[in-house]
């Protein structure tokens, strides 16, 4: 069972948003949907919570109204295997409104702040050199999209 599950509250988006964070990863998938119910602030029978899952990882999505919204101080950060998987990612998460950030930072449509990265960005960002280190940091601090190759190479 797991003792902590992050909690998303969207306007009225909760589910369109959950239906594409799903669709993104595998071991994802909707459990379960509950809707407003007569005499609250929502209307009756509009989406209230969507359960989910992201790589085995269990989330909540509400539909709280146009007061909340999200900040950059939290973000969902995913550990990709290879460029192919942060290319990809990027995309489809910067797609239909969604913003590139700083170092691979990105805002999605609904305004989830992302870090999109290199499993290995520690050892990309790593040398015994410390020239070489601070090139590799300067190279990620002028990048939107973390490019692999191109920090294996600063």
């Amino acid at each position: 069972m797991q003792k902590i599950t992050t909690f998303l509250t969207f306007n009225d988006q909760a589910e369109e948003a959950a239906k594409l964070y799903t669709s993104l990863f595998p071991d994802s998938a909707i459990q379960h949907t509950t809707r407003y119910p007569q005499g609250t602030y929502m209307v009756a029978g509009s989406v209230m919570t969507v359960e989910f899952t992201l790589a085995g990882q269990k989330y909540v999505a509400l539909n709280g109204g146009p007061h909340f919204t999200f900040t950059t101080g939290i973000s969902l950060s995913v550990s990709c295997q290879d460029q192919a998987e942060i290319d990809s990612l990027w995309d489809k998460l910067t797609a239909d409104g969604g913003e590139p950030g700083d170092c691979g930072w990105l805002k999605d449509r609904f305004g989830v702040s992302w870090q999109i990265t290199p499993a290995n960005l520690v050892q990309l960002l790593s040398s015994p050199d410390s020239a070489r280190a601070q090139r590799k940091m300067a190279a990620m601090m002028q990048m939107h999209k973390l490019d692999i190759a191109a920090l294996e190479n600063a």
